[in-house]
Formats: C-alpha cells, structure tokens, sequence
C-alpha cells in the first residue's frame, strides 16, 4: 500500500447524535451559569434529583436506579463529591458508600427539578416540530437491537472484511501485543 491511508473516522453516523448532545448540554450549562448555578455538570442533575426523590442510597443503588455501571457511577460520585454536590459515608458493609446531598444540592433541587420539567418540555416542543421523534427513533433502534446485537451486526461485518483477519494484525501466540 503507498501513499496515505485513508481515515476511516471521517465519517460517522454517531458524530451528529454526539455533537448534538454536546450542545444540549451545554446550552444546559449556560441555563445554570445565568442561574448561577456555578460547578454543575448536566450529567450531575439525574442523580442529585434520584438522591432528592429517594434520599441516601449507596453508589450500588444510584447505579442500578440509572442504569448506570458501578464503577461509571462510582466515578461520577468522586466527582461530584469533589465539586460539593454530594458527600459520602461509609455504607452497610466495608466495600460500599451511601450517598447523600449536601447543603449546597439541596439548595438547588427545586431549581434543578424546574430545569428538569423544562428541559423535557423543550425536547417534547422539538419532537413535535420534526418528523419522526428522537424518542422513537431510539425505541425503534432497541427494538432493532433485541432482534439482533450491535455486538453480532459488527461480528457479521468483520467476518467478511478482509483486514480485520491480517496475521501480521493478530497477537503473537502466548503474550500481548
């Protein structure tokens, strides 16, 4: 092969959903920063309104509520301990934290509960005005999913592409590339 490769990440059908959510959320965050509402994250607001609902909770509980990994809402937790939204204290047994609002979240939650009922009335107001809704597009996407895994639809794809099964791409036998 001469020349340059070309790059194969020029293009994405995810990029647009990405980009998309990016800058919902940041026209989120200057909701807050007019607010006032300063060191919020949007991705902070679920679990200080799940908190607010159904008080302390170990990081176990608040991930399995959002349907969240442990060790992805474990980050998220330090996180917004070290931003002061939340704080943590040991838990039933040795290995977990329950997680509770601080005086500073507590403060916000009925501000963020509005921010909430008004964000979902905004994206409901966009849905309208478009052909097909988002909400759908991604109801009609899991159905897809069920019927057959993104995990079998790339395997299917890999095994009719020649580059995926180079041998100078495989492992050597016995250590780790």
């Amino acid at each position: 092969m001469t020349g340059t490769p070309s790059d194969p990440a020029e293009h994405s059908r995810w990029r647009p959903l990405r980009l998309l959510q990016t800058a919902i959320d940041a026209d989120i965050a200057r909701i807050y920063t007019e607010a006032q509402i300063t060191g919020l994250k949007p991705s902070y607001v679920m679990e200080l309104l799940r908190l607010r609902a159904r008080g302390p909770m170990t990081i176990t509980e608040l991930a399995r509520s959002l349907q969240l990994t442990h060790s992805a809402e474990s980050q998220k937790v330090a996180a917004m301990r070290a931003a002061g939204w939340v704080r943590t204290t040991p838990g039933p047994d040795a290995r977990s934290k329950k997680v509770t609002l601080t005086a500073k979240a507590a403060r916000v939650a009925d501000r963020l509960t509005a921010e909430w009922r008004a964000t979902e009335a905004a994206l409901a107001e966009i849905e309208a005005e478009i052909p097909y809704p988002l909400s759908q597009a991604v109801t009609d996407i899991e159905a897809a999913l069920r019927r057959k895994s993104f995990h079998d639809r790339i395997a299917e794809k890999l095994a009719d592409d020649p580059a995926w099964n180079l041998p100078d791409a495989l492992p050597e036998a016995g250590g780790a590339r």
